[in-house]
């Protein structure tokens, strides 16, 4: 739905669309208590509502108005909810991951409950905060769970102009004293929620951070809600082979053999596409932030 009003010119911000990739944000999200803690980088939408985000204030946000989750000044990339205990994005590549390490030691410092999960994509992974995060994690053992969404590319660069052949970050992680494990199916739901309940359980018996490398695929351009296919940098072959391992087709062939499916579909399609006109029909007729009101917000209050 998104997609198709982007183009009536509302939504003034950057959209970073998860489409293809919802598997490893509902099957994390699904593995966390409600006293564990997720970030993420600029392709959050899908995090943000796994975690069980606001519809209705993620959209407002996209429309930049006053009701939205970062009160219609952040935009796409900067969502946050801390009533779910989603504590933000950022658009800056690798730039949430020291915030999680944070938010994870004062965990630790503090002995209170509650891991922390931070998503991010393989490129995050050669900027210099993966390395200074990760090892600062390891080194204090701290409750924090490194979710890799590897979809292949960084804008339009392939991974073979950016990391060596024999390059596996999972390992690079495992060299920093992370338990770590790569080469994961980040398009089947179940399997990604296997995984993350068992890092999960690690985390919760304090034997220190993990990470974890999904291998997945966007299915529109990086940035917008075109396909961009034509252009290059990707074959219309490859696309179509991802297309074919749709986490939602997976997860629908595998329901298919439950009795009663094709009602329940249904029903869930209605209740979804109702849910999401609600939203949209609610954030488009809602007002802007004041003028008055551009300077709150912008640094932590004084407490």
């Amino acid at each position: 739905e998104l997609v198709q009003r982007y183009s009536e010119q509302e939504m003034r911000c950057p959209v970073h669309f998860s489409i293809g990739q919802e598997a490893v944000a509902v099957g994390v999200c699904q593995a966390l208590g409600s006293e564990d803690s997720a970030l993420s980088g600029h392709r959050s939408h899908a995090h943000y509502l796994a975690r069980g985000g606001d519809l209705k204030r993620m959209i407002c946000e996209l429309y930049g108005k006053a009701a939205g989750c970062a009160g219609g000044k952040g935009g796409s990339m900067h969502l946050i909810d801390r009533s779910v205990n989603f504590l933000g994005s950022t658009s800056i590549v690798a730039g949430t991951l020291p915030v999680a390490v944070g938010v994870a030691f004062a965990r630790k410092l503090k002995k209170s409950s509650g891991a922390v999960v931070m998503f991010f994509g393989d490129a995050a992974t050669e900027e210099g905060l993966f390395y200074e995060s990760a090892n600062f994690a390891a080194l204090h053992q701290l409750p924090i769970l490194f979710i890799c969404e590897n979809n292949l590319y960084s804008v339009y660069s392939p991974l073979e102009v950016r990391q060596s052949p024999s390059r596996k970050n999972h390992l690079l992680a495992e060299s920093l004293g992370i338990q770590a494990r790569g080469g994961l199916d980040g398009n089947d739901v179940s399997a990604v929620y296997e995984e993350a309940g068992k890092a999960m359980n690690s985390l919760r018996s304090g034997a220190g951070p993990c990470f974890l490398e999904f291998n997945t695929y966007r299915w529109l351009e990086h940035c917008g809600p075109g396909y961009d296919n034509d252009i290059g940098y990707r074959t219309e072959a490859e696309f179509h082979d991802w297309k074919q391992r749709d986490p939602l087709e997976i997860m629908g062939n595998r329901l298919k053999k439950q009795q009663g499916y094709d009602e329940f579909k249904g029903a869930e399609r209605k209740k979804f596409q109702s849910e999401v006109s609600s939203a949209v029909n609610f954030a488009k007729e809602a007002p802007f932030p004041r003028e008055q009101n551009l300077n709150e917000d912008v640094y932590a209050s004084q407490r």
